[in-house]
Formats: C-alpha cells, sequence, structure tokens
C-alpha cells in the first residue's frame, strides 16, 4: 500500500533527499534543475505555500511532486512560472488522480509536464517542443554542424560579428560573470521587454526577486545560479542567467540592448555561448520552449513538454472537473483567444501570492487588451 506525505521542502530528511536524487537519477528526463529537491527548497525558502507531496512503499519513498497549494486546493507547479519542466519524479507509474487526492489537492494544473512514464495520460491537452542544445563530441564540431545546417543564416551572423567589432568595439564574452549590476541590467531589460509586449511580469513579486538574487549568491556545488554574458568594450550587449546543476544549464532570463538590435546581438551570444560549454563544464544548455525562430537553428535536439489539467479522483476533483469543461467548451469556439486568456490567468494565478496582487494582475491584462484578438504572446 502506498502512503502519501506533504512536507513543505524544508522538513525533508537527508533520506528524503537522497532518494529523490536517486529516482532522478534514473532518466535522463528527470536530471535537470528543476525537477530535484535543490530546486524546490530554493523556492520554498522565498515561497510559504511550497509543498512537495511524497508516497512511500513500506516507508521508503518511491515518488515525488513538488508544487504550490493554491486555494481552492489547486497546486500549480513549484517555482511557476520560471520553471519550465516539472511533474512526479518516480521510478515506476503511480495513479496520479487518486495520488493528488491523497495529498489533498483537488487538482494539478500544468504547463511543462515531463512525464516519461505516461503518468499524465489524458489530462494532457497540448504539447509543446521544448529545444536542447546538446554537447556529444566538441563545440567546435556541434557549431560546424549548425553552419552545415544553414549556411545562409551563419554567413550572415558572420557579418553581423564582424561590423558590431568594427563599428562599436571588441566583443568578448563573460562565463561566468559575477557582476550583479549586470544582472541589474539583464532583468531591466527583461522587464522592459515585458511592458512593451503586455506580458505579465514575473520579475515584479518579491519571491522571484529573492530566488533570483538566492541563486545568484549561490557560486558553489553542482545546483547553482549561472550568468553569461556578451559584452561589446565594456558594455553590457545581451546575456543569459538561469539555472545549473552539474553539466546541465537552463537558462531563464535572456536579455538584449533593445538600442543594439540591428546586430541581432542575442544571436551572436549564442554562437559564443555555445563555445564556451566545455570551459564552463557543460554538456546540455537548455534553452526551454517557446521562441522557436530563435532557438529552433541552435538547438539540433528537442522533447515535447505538456500542458493540462490533472483533475484528482473523487469529490475533491468534482468543481475542477466542470470547471475544466467550461474551458474546453469555451476553447472550442476561440481557442486562440480562450488559450491566451488561460495562460495570462494561470501566470496571473502562478505568480501573485495575493489577492490584491491578482486583481492588480488582472487589471493590467485588462488595460493592456491582452486578451483581444492579436494581442501580443507571452515573452519568455
Amino acid at each position: 500500500m502506498l502512503r502519501s506525505e506533504t512536507l513543505h521542502p524544508d522538513d525533508l530528511t537527508d533520506a528524503d533527499i537522497g532518494a529523490w536524487r536517486a529516482l532522478c537519477a534514473t532518466r535522463p528526463e528527470f536530471q535537470g534543475p528543476l525537477l530535484g529537491p535543490d530546486f524546490a527548497r530554493a523556492v520554498g525558502a522565498v515561497r510559504p505555500d511550497a509543498r512537495v507531496g511524497v508516497w512511500r512503499q513500506d516507508e521508503e519513498p518511491v515518488g515525488f511532486l513538488a508544487y504550490h497549494q493554491r486555494p481552492g486546493g489547486l497546486a500549480r507547479p513549484i517555482g511557476a512560472p520560471l520553471s519550465d519542466y516539472h511533474g512526479v519524479v518516480a521510478r515506476e507509474g503511480l495513479d496520479l488522480r487518486q495520488g493528488i487526492a491523497d495529498l489533498g489537492l483537488s487538482g494539478f494544473r500544468f504547463t511543462g509536464l515531463i512525464d516519461p512514464l505516461g503518468m499524465g495520460g489524458p489530462s494532457i491537452s497540448a504539447e509543446h517542443e521544448a529545444f536542447l542544445i546538446e554537447l556529444t563530441g566538441s563545440a567546435e564540431d556541434y557549431l560546424e554542424a549548425l553552419r552545415a545546417a544553414s549556411p545562409k543564416r551563419f554567413k550572415n551572423y558572420r557579418r553581423l560579428d564582424n561590423k558590431l567589432d568594427r563599428e562599436v568595439g571588441a566583443i568578448t564574452l563573460r562565463a561566468p560573470d559575477h557582476d550583479p549590476a549586470a544582472l541589474a541590467q539583464l532583468l531591466t531589460w527583461k522587464r522592459e521587454q515585458l511592458a512593451r509586449t503586455g506580458v505579465h511580469d514575473y520579475l515584479a513579486p518579491a519571491w522571484t526577486q529573492r530566488l533570483i538574487e538566492d541563486l545568484f549568491a549561490r557560486q558553489d556545488g553542482p545546483f547553482q545560479g549561472l550568468m553569461i554574458n556578451l559584452y561589446v568594450g565594456d558594455q553590457l550587449v545581451a546575456g543569459h542567467f538561469g539555472v545549473r546543476l552539474g553539466d546541465i544549464y537552463h537558462p531563464w532570463i535572456a536579455s538584449t540592448d533593445p538600442t543594439l538590435g540591428a546586430w541581432s546581438p542575442g544571436q551572436l551570444f549564442l554562437l559564443r555561448a555555445i563555445a564556451a560549454m566545455p570551459d564552463l563544464g557543460l554538456t546540455t544548455y537548455d534553452l526551454g520552449p517557446g521562441h522557436e525562430h530563435y532557438k529552433r537553428p541552435y538547438a539540433l535536439s528537442s522533447r515535447m513538454i505538456g500542458e493540462g489539467m490533472l483533475v484528482a479522483s473523487g469529490p475533491r476533483g468534482r468543481s475542477v472537473d466542470a470547471s475544466e469543461r467550461v474551458w474546453a467548451l469555451a476553447e472550442a469556439r476561440s481557442p486562440h483567444m480562450v488559450g491566451r486568456l488561460r495562460r495570462r490567468l494561470d501566470a496571473i494565478a502562478t505568480t501573485e501570492l495575493s489577492f490584491a496582487g491578482r486583481a492588480r494582475g488582472l487589471a493590467h491584462a485588462i488595460a493592456t487588451r491582452t486578451f483581444r484578438p492579436g494581442a501580443a504572446s507571452e515573452a519568455a
């Protein structure tokens, strides 16, 4: 018989943490910085509603799910919307509908489900492609494969690279970059981009700022923050900040100087970042989902992730099930507008911890006409 338990990440025992890491090691899909105990504990330090569901067989942990318990017993992925990947980490499949009911939840809303064991089943309503840079040989061999696949594109990048170097200044990559002023600039550019596109500002809440600050300060051990930046002379022009676990890096913040858009600094940045991966000890640069036009030219690998709602079995899931039916009917009539509305509401619900914050987020969405057809899509 399985026994379930709900804990705050700080309350996990050393044995639990070891068992969770061991389960992550059983499958390559689980071996990233977002699906293990380190990320859950980092988020738990800044979010009081962080929880970990643990399923035990004869007291041995056999499954873990990290989440936030939101109003109404509806769970959201831990660290969302920064958690591009989430799901149950287990050795074997579990009955998830009964499992989340046993945790006292009514449902689990997910947007980037990693599900190699096929536990999500019909709860997955859509799939999205996530893009990976994976070095199996040298960085030079990888870059040559990219050039061979798109020779005109990369010839143009070389031209822009030379033009930027000639007209603005010498180009250098700092990897890693530990300058807090550079991090502040990346975040400022990103927030300005969110404002221009009408996207909910997920960097505004105190908890996201604290999480980024905590990870930026963590520069020892396999799990830590990592910032990589491109400079022209002493001027910061593009960069990534995110989290790494061992040889896998997943950037959250991708920013460029908007005044240098004509030189495509984001594209030039990625070429140098790939070249720097071996010196950084990285074999995987996980670009995540979305923005296919920017990521696909650099990613020779990809994987599919799921979006949907896992509804709890029994009475706990009835209200969620009814709500899902209403959404499905509305989306059938106007898929683009309803889908955009739901994604925006999800971003507000996962980011804002207070009623006032959620109300402000909704008011801003209405003011920027986010829900109208043709409105800007969510930015990464």
